[in-house]
């Protein structure tokens, strides 16, 4: 199997890779922060020996400097799996393709943790043609791929994820809040709330963490902020009601001041401590 390119080998990057390697492929990674590097000591260097490529920087406009920077070899496929700017993202794969380099928004519904447990969810835009090649990568991280249409497709299907995702999250702080302002056992109550009707899989992933204060990063707060804020603009574009993250915006913004950006995202449950 030709190697495949990484270009970012941060939380989703490296679990990204791990999962390429187990599978069998060799990966010629390139991070800034060099003890992430995986035998790259460019992002020239990933071009020129891989035809494959996947990006998993912090925000779209990244992706775009560093795609800026890259002498592409014919046939090179672009796979973009940042959490980004629909539109940016839709404008630099319509401008690839004028220069004959396919790109794929393929983002990634998981964390880092879900990753590497190889269950994620792929929600890609582009060519269909180039979504069915790149299939096979995506079986080795994620249990499902959707094709949703043509460049940034994936992109908004991601942010209408997302939404739900951290308001998913923050209920769940609130709740296990409440419940303790209330006198219950906050544990009792995580045990009540997945036996019945308000069960989400987010208690799964993040209730454990939020009873014991356990922030290791699977995914940072800050991230989800990026994130957050991609969602209201897109909501202002399009004249949508938000409120709820217009809210959420303001809970992750108030901990990412007080610190939290760099924790895991559940830390948001950091939000409802007493002051």
């Amino acid at each position: 199997m030709e190697p495949i390119g990484l270009i970012g080998v941060g939380l989703l990057g490296s679990a990204i890779a791990a999962r390429l390697s187990a599978a069998g492929y060799t990966v010629l990674g390139y991070d800034l922060i060099p003890d992430r590097r995986l035998g790259a000591a460019t992002a020239q260097a990933v071009a020129d020996a891989c035809r494959t490529i996947l990006f998993c920087l912090p925000t779209s406009d990244v992706v775009a400097q560093v795609v800026a920077t890259l002498k592409l070899a014919p046939a090179t496929v672009l796979i973009d799996c940042t959490t980004g700017d629909p539109g940016a993202m839709a404008a630099l794969g319509e401008k690839l393709a004028r220069s004959g380099t396919d790109y794929l928004d393929a983002t990634v519904l998981g964390s880092s943790k879900v990753v590497r447990a190889g269950t994620a969810v792929v929600m890609a835009g582009g060519r269909r043609p180039v979504f069915d090649a790149a299939s096979p990568l995506f079986r080795t991280f994620a249990s499902r791929a959707f094709y949703l249409g043509p460049y940034g497709a994936g992109a908004r299907m991601k942010l209408v994820v997302n939404l739900a995702l951290g308001l998913h999250r923050a209920v769940l702080a609130e709740t296990l809040a409440f419940a303790h302002a209330c006198d219950v056992s906050p544990t009792d109550a995580l045990e009540v709330l997945k036996a019945g009707a308000a069960y989400s899989r987010v208690m799964d992933d993040k209730g454990e963490k939020m009873l014991h204060h356990d922030f290791t990063v699977e995914a940072r707060l800050s991230q989800h902020l990026k994130d957050v804020r991609l969602i209201l603009d897109a909501a202002r574009a399009k004249h949508a009601k938000t409120p709820l993250s217009q809210v959420h915006r303001q809970l992750l913004e108030s901990l990412e001041t007080a610190g939290y950006g760099d924790a895991d995202n559940s830390a948001i449950i950091m939000a409802y401590e007493p002051g």
